[in-house]
C-alpha cells in the first residue's frame, strides 16, 4: 500500500481542493470527503475522482478529499499530482478537453505593453485574469512556486492552459532554470503556450537549450503554432550578454530584466531612482532594439503607489521600453494607458506619414513638416506610433480615409 496527497486546503483557501490517495489491496474505491459546494456540485466532483482513478489504473483505494469550489482542471490536476508523488513511474494524463476560448493564437509584433504574473500553483488567481486586460498572463513555475510544489504547478499551469480563457491576453510561461527548466517545457508546449520566459538568462547557449527542447516537443506532439521565446536578464553576466541572448534565436520576440535578482547580483539594493540599474537597463534596451526584439521593462513593487508606477512607466517609456512587467492587476490599466501614445503624439504622426506618403506618392526626394525636415528615421518613429496607436484602441486602421 502506499499513500500521498497534493492540493491546498485550510483558512483562506478558495478555487482550490485537497486530495488524499492511499492504495489498498481490495475493497474498491471509497470517497470520503466534502465539498464547499455540495449542493450543486458534490456529485460532480466525485465523477471527477473517480474517472481520475480509471485513467491511472487504479481500482482499490481509499480517497480523502476537500473541494473548496474547485473547477474541474483543478480537481483534475490535483488528482493527478496525487498519483504522481505515489508512484513516480505514472506517464499517463489526466487531460481536461481543449476549450475553444484557448485556442486563439499570438503574433510575434503583437503589443506587450502589460503582462500579469499569476503563481502556477494558484488557480483561483488565473480564472479572471483575462478580465483586468493584460496584454499577458505569465503562469509562473519559477520563484512564486516552492520547490515542494513545482511538480503540482506544472499539472495546474497545463490545465489552466486547456481550461481558462485568458480572453485575448498572451499565454505565458516562465519556467525554471536549467534542467528543471526543460523539463516544465512538457507540460506546456502541447498546450498552446504563446511564449517562454527564460529566468536568469546568462548566455545564448541557455536560450539554444530551451527552443531546442521546444522544437523537439513540437515535433513529437505536431504543435504546428510558433512557441516564442522572452529572455529575462537578472545578473550582471547577463546585462553584459545582453545582445547575445537577443540574438541567440529567431523565436526571441522580447527580451526582458529583473532587478530584484540583478541588484542582489551586485551586491547593492534596489531604489525609486534606479541609478544602480540605469546602465543595465539600457543595455538591455540597446541589445533588443539592435536584435530587432522588443525591450520589457521589469515589475513595479509597490501595487499601493499608482503615481509613483506612472512615473515609472513614463521613465520606462523615454528609455525606449514597449512594456512592463505587473504583479497585481490594478497595475494594468495604469501601464496600458501610459505606454499608448498620447493624442498630441498620434496627432503630430499621423501629420508626419501623411506629408511623407504624399511626398512620396509625387516623387519628391525632400520631404519636409512645416520648416522641419523629415529623415527615415523621423518616419520610422511615426510609423511605430501609428501601430501603437491602432494596436491599443486609440485610432482606426482606417484614418487615412477620415484625414
Amino acid at each position: 500500500m502506499a499513500r500521498s496527497e497534493a492540493g491546498r486546503r485550510g483558512k483562506g483557501v478558495r478555487s482550490d481542493c485537497w486530495i488524499a490517495i492511499e492504495t489498498t489491496s481490495s475493497g474498491g474505491v471509497v470517497l470520503e470527503g466534502t465539498s464547499k459546494v455540495e449542493s450543486m456540485y458534490g456529485a460532480s466532483v466525485r465523477k471527477t475522482i473517480i474517472e481520475g482513478l480509471k485513467v491511472f489504473g487504479i481500482k482499490n483505494a481509499k480517497v480523502e478529499f476537500e473541494d473548496l469550489g474547485a473547477l474541474p482542471f483543478t480537481i483534475m490536476a490535483r488528482l493527478e499530482a496525487a498519483v504522481r508523488r505515489m508512484d513516480d513511474a505514472v506517464s499517463a494524463e489526466y487531460l481536461p478537453e481543449m476549450c475553444s476560448e484557448c485556442a486563439y493564437p499570438t503574433s510575434r509584433e503583437r503589443m506587450r505593453r502589460s503582462r500579469l504574473y499569476l503563481p502556477g500553483n494558484d488557480p483561483k488567481l488565473m480564472i479572471n485574469a483575462g478580465i483586468h486586460g493584460p496584454d499577458g498572463v505569465i503562469l509562473d513555475l519559477e520563484d512564486s512556486v516552492h520547490p515542494a510544489e513545482k511538480d503540482a504547478a506544472r499539472l495546474i499551469v497545463r490545465n489552466g492552459l486547456r481550461q481558462v480563457d485568458f480572453m485575448g491576453a498572451e499565454r505565458m510561461v516562465r519556467i525554471n532554470q536549467g534542467e528543471l527548466g526543460l523539463g516544465d517545457l512538457g507540460f506546456v508546449v502541447p498546450h498552446n503556450v504563446h511564449v517562454i520566459l527564460i529566468p536568469k538568462c546568462e548566455s545564448g547557449e541557455q536560450v539554444k537549450a530551451v527552443d531546442d527542447r521546444i522544437q523537439e516537443i513540437r515535433k513529437a506532439s505536431k504543435v504546428d503554432s510558433e512557441v516564442y521565446l522572452m529572455p529575462i536578464v537578472e545578473s550582471a553576466l547577463g546585462a553584459i550578454k545582453a545582445y547575445e541572448i537577443a540574438t541567440a534565436s529567431p523565436n526571441v520576440v522580447a527580451l526582458t530584466i529583473g532587478l530584484e535578482d540583478y541588484t542582489a547580483d551586485l551586491g547593492t539594493r534596489r531604489t525609486d531612482k534606479g541609478r544602480e540599474s540605469f546602465w543595465a537597463r539600457s543595455q538591455v534596451v540597446n541589445a533588443a532594439r539592435a536584435a530587432h526584439v522588443q525591450p520589457i521593462d521589469t515589475v513595479f513593487s509597490d501595487v499601493r503607489d499608482v503615481e509613483g508606477l506612472r512615473a515609472s512607466v513614463l521613465e520606462a517609456k523615454s528609455l525606449g521600453f514597449d512594456g512592463k512587467g505587473c504583479i497585481h492587476p490594478r497595475q494594468i490599466r495604469v501601464i496600458n494607458e501610459t505606454f499608448a501614445p498620447t493624442d498630441e503624439e498620434i496627432d503630430k504622426a499621423k501629420r508626419i506619414v501623411l506629408v511623407f506618403e504624399d511626398a512620396e506618392a509625387k516623387g519628391l526626394g525632400v520631404v519636409a513638416l512645416g520648416s522641419k525636415m523629415i529623415d527615415p528615421p523621423v518616419v520610422k518613429r511615426a510609423l511605430h506610433t501609428i501601430e501603437l496607436a491602432e494596436a491599443a484602441g486609440k485610432l482606426d486602421e482606417n484614418w487615412r480615409d477620415k484625414s
